[in-house]
């Protein structure tokens, strides 16, 4: 068979060129919407304890900006200013004393930040503002931003970050430390009530540190009836660090009133079958062992 002439073959088409990717452009606007990172030096935190902190050279001057420091859009700069507000609380808290609510109310916003070198820094400081003012948080110029500040305390007690939640728990030991029981057991009443069952038992925990710096005297201004019924509560609740609390409040109250008795546990009996329904009394008496 003949073959085709060579010039009579088909053209062939030219294979279109493939689309090259805008790689350049995404690149671009991918770059334009990153976040910058911090330089690496200020991506280190040191935290620092309160017992290498040193006085401040110019307080007066530093004083005027600490507000608007501890508000900064620069993560790092907060983290200075609130070592600053510590350093204030610890050598310096007469300049501090006008301005502490305010300080207060920005702190716990910091506490509140997802940042854990924040949130933690800032537990620091509100550790050191408590020895440093301890009732002076709980005048009516303070309360409420102290009120944030003790939830914010509980709730990062109650989170999975250990390390934050261990620096949680000491802030609220200083608090426990450094205020007057009875008003504080005011407080916390409240927050052993909470939904959350971990701010709960945190919260009890506080509470029954509380009752353990009491007399009688304190216990029965508070209320025995009314702290007895805290107890029998915390005794059924969910969390075994709320039961332990519930017995520490109940030997601590049965140590107070009958410190003085012979009959101890006539005293303790009757005292529990008067405020208590049957059932619970029956609990709290099991706690006291003769």
């Amino acid at each position: 068979m003949a073959l085709r002439p060579i010039d009579n073959a088909l053209p062939t088409t030219p294979e279109r060129p493939k689309k090259q990717p805008k790689i350049t452009v995404a690149t671009q606007k991918q770059q334009e919407n990153q976040v910058p990172l911090p330089a690496s030096g200020d991506a280190t935190i040191d935290y620092v304890s309160s017992d290498n902190l040193k006085p401040m050279s110019d307080p007066e001057v530093k004083i005027q900006s600490l507000i608007e420091d501890l508000d900064s859009k620069n993560w790092t700069k907060v983290c200075e200013s609130l070592n600053d507000a510590r350093r204030f609380a610890l050598y310096h808290s007469s300049l501090m004393f006008p301005i502490l609510g305010k300080v207060v109310l920005v702190v716990v916003k910091t506490m509140r930040n997802p940042r854990s070198a924040l949130c933690k820094t800032s537990i620091m400081a509100a550790s050191d503002i408590f020895n440093a003012f301890g009732d002076k948080l709980l005048d009516p110029s303070t309360s409420d931003a102290f009120d944030g500040m003790l939830l914010q305390l509980l709730l990062k007690a109650s989170q999975d970050k250990r390390f934050v939640c261990e620096e949680a728990d000491r802030a609220l030991g200083s608090m426990v430390g450094s205020m007057t029981p009875l008003p504080l057991l005011r407080k916390l009443r409240l927050c052993v009530s909470h939904t959350n069952l971990r701010v709960r038992a945190k919260a009890a925990v506080s509470l029954s540190n509380c009752v353990s710096k009491m007399g009688l005297k304190e216990m029965e201004e508070f209320g025995l009836a009314e702290l007895i019924e805290v107890a029998a509560d915390l005794l059924n609740d969910r969390l075994p660090e709320a039961r332990d609390a519930a017995r520490s409040i109940a030997t601590s109250m049965y140590e107070a009133l009958t410190k003085d008795v012979n009959e101890k546990m006539e005293l303790w009996q009757n005292f529990c079958q008067s405020k208590l329904p049957p059932i619970h009394a029956l609990s709290i008496l099991k706690i006291v062992k003769p």
